[in-house]
């Protein structure tokens, strides 16, 4: 194969582009939209047998293909981690040991004497983080009494109160209304087995506030106690979306019907029979084995393939681009959410994430739809409508968030059962600069609004050159998201973008190539390191090609994709490049891995073809 190195950029380019069109076409749905696999850890599947085990719904042969799935991921030192070649987490490998208690592994097994060993030098059971515990306690290995509280009675708080359930992010939000049924009912559904080999004897430290909550929990006001669970398990039931699920994810979705069993609805209840059927629909089983989707993307995954097309040089008019464009018209959202408790007035106009979640929209995907269907020429008055929305849902410090709006309080993170990932919303680099790219396209970046969301951004890159991802891995994916926003807005020479190249030109790697390691979140050492990838390198020069460089790192860039796709237009791409909480959960968007090489190089090649 004649490399890189002895061809003229150009057509390297170019033949590397066709071939991952080609790929991204074949990828299409017959119906017009593009859904990749989201990969997580094996938390979310280990979970799905703690929870069929506590409604009685375990079965064998889908007990054993979970399984399966779990002992794959399980790493050579005996660990299981939060993500591809991550560090050994202790919450993730007791959840994965139990689970596999569960459907029958011998407790001196090689492979679980291994993981022992490793939940014994993390500290063990005593360690692990309070949603890990309260698993065990629906399973009867933990008491619900050494558990936070999370009182129901918060229900009644008014929605600006500060700790109110509004004061939370969306996602935080539907489960802690579910969990607050069940800590309150205490639903548990003993296991055969004990944990007595996982335990250290070390008592957790108590937590002055949590002390105070159990102390009313043992002695509640009746009335005000009893109305209060009445009102939690109304709140989550309006809140079932039409694929029976909540908000789309998996946290929600099974402490909803965890409590809502608890409250007494029978299996064969509508709102649970339709909850367990939606789980099915985020089930992927196959030669690998059984596994859960935490949550979809195909909304999002559509938008991002649209736009990549047409980056590519496809035509608005291509069969493919039109399809997938109607298929995201139909998508709005013209009902009211949880965001309309904040902004009450604000017509809806927002596009979901998902096939089905319309109780939260998100700024996020809507501004990507904005573009994909302006420049598709498709959808106008949904478009109209979508940067109403947008523009409505714009928080007071200039930025914008993914679901809410001023959902900026500290305080949530400070109660004892907020250890795991991020609780509120508040607005973030990604995200702004995706609505201004938006706005641009609109040609309204001169307006008060865009201007008052490009101070936010310019006030948020980090002093090193870069911008933090919220959603993305993450100094790299906050980078290519702010400099073509910018670039977009005007400022293409403003300092702050060749701030941001400088510090691009640092981070890649010596194949080309540009990776970022998700410990980036917890460790600044690792900002703009690791293996590179396609998704990261493609970010980058997205970023690159924005700021009008065209030298040897845009080469070199380019080399790396090339020198990778494999023969089928794809490429391989273990490493998680998603975020869902900064420092907890992550995810694997299998579509990244091709809807941003095709944009990257498409713009590449557009600015070739130029006069």
């Amino acid at each position: 194969m004649t490399t890189f190195a002895t061809r003229p950029r150009v057509d390297v380019l170019r033949a590397t582009l066709d071939r991952a069109v080609t790929k991204l076409l074949e990828l299409q749905h017959p119906d017009g939209y593009w859904k990749g696999e989201l990969e997580t850890n094996v938390t979310i599947d280990a979970e799905d047998l703690f929870l069929r085990h506590y409604l009685g719904l375990l079965e064998p042969g889908r007990t054993e293909r979970t399984a399966r799935w779990i002992r794959s991921k399980q790493r050579d030192d005996g660990s299981w981690a939060t993500f591809y070649g991550g560090p050994a987490e202790l919450s993730t490998t007791v959840e994965a040991y139990v689970a596999l208690r569960l459907a029958g592994d011998a407790v001196d097994a090689e492979h679980m004497a291994r993981a022992r060993s490793v939940i014994a030098d993390l500290g063990g059971l005593e360690a692990t983080r309070v949603f890990t515990r309260m698993w065990l306690a629906l399973l009867g290995l933990w008491s619900w009494d050494a558990v936070p509280v999370l009182p129901p009675e918060q229900i009644f708080l008014p929605a600006r109160a500060p700790l109110s359930i509004y004061s939370f992010g969306c996602w935080a939000r539907q489960t802690i209304v579910a969990l607050q049924i069940a800590t309150t009912l205490k639903p548990a559904k003993p296991v055969a087995f004990r944990l007595d080999e996982l335990r250290r004897g070390e008592p957790a430290p108590p937590i002055l506030l949590d002390r105070a909550l159990h102390a009313y929990g043992r002695h509640p006001v009746g009335p005000l106690r009893r109305a209060a669970l009445r009102r939690a398990v109304r709140w989550v039931v309006d809140r079932q979306e039409a694929d029976g699920g909540w908000g789309g994810i998996q946290p929600p979705w099974v402490w909803s019907l965890i409590s809502l069993r608890a409250w007494g609805f029978p299996l064969d209840h509508p709102v649970i029979r339709k909850g367990l059927d939606g789980l099915e629909t985020f089930t992927i089983d196959d030669a690998a084995g059984r596994r859960i989707e935490a949550c979809q993307s195909p909304v999002w995954d559509t938008a991002l393939a649209v736009i990549a097309l047409l980056d590519a040089g496809l035509p608005p008019e291509h069969d493919a681009v039109r399809r997938g464009a109607e298929w995201l018209v139909a998508r709005e959202i013209r009902v009211k959410g949880d965001w309309s408790v904040r902004r009450p007035h604000l017509a809806p106009g927002g596009f979901p994430f998902e096939f089905a979640n319309d109780n939260y929209p998100d700024v996020d995907d809507t501004a990507e739809i904005v573009i994909a269907l302006r420049r598709a020429e498709v959808g106008s008055g949904a478009a109209d409508r979508a940067v109403a929305w947008m523009l409505g849902m714009q928080s007071s410090n200039g930025g914008w968030a993914a679901f809410d709006v001023e959902n900026c309080s500290t305080l949530p993170n400070r109660l004892p059962f907020c250890d795991f990932g991020e609780v509120t919303d508040p607005p973030s680099a990604d995200v702004t600069a995706h609505v201004l790219e938006a706005l641009a396209l609109e040609g309204r970046a001169h307006e008060p609004a865009a201007q008052r969301g490009i101070s936010y951004l310019l006030g948020e890159q980090e002093d090193e050159g870069s911008w933090f991802g919220r959603w993305g891995a993450n100094h790299i994916y906050g980078t290519a998201a702010a400099v073509p926003a910018l670039v977009a807005c005007g400022l293409g020479r403003h300092r702050s973008v060749a701030r941001a190249v400088s510090w691009l030109r640092s981070v890649q790697n010596e194949d080309g190539g540009f990776g970022e390691d998700l410990r980036s979140y917890v460790d600044r050492s690792w900002r703009g390191r690791g293996e590179s990838t396609a998704s990261q390198t493609a970010w980058a020069l997205l970023a690159l090609h924005a700021a009008g460089v065209a030298d040897d790192a845009v080469d070199r860039a380019v080399a790396y994709l090339a020198a990778t796709q494999r023969p089928d237009g794809s490429w391989d791409e273990p490493w998680y490049t998603g975020t869902g909480f900064p420092g907890d959960f992550y995810l694997n968007y299998h579509l990244y891995r091709q809807v941003f090489p095709v944009s990257a190089l498409g713009r590449l090649a557009r600015r070739e073809d130029a006069p």
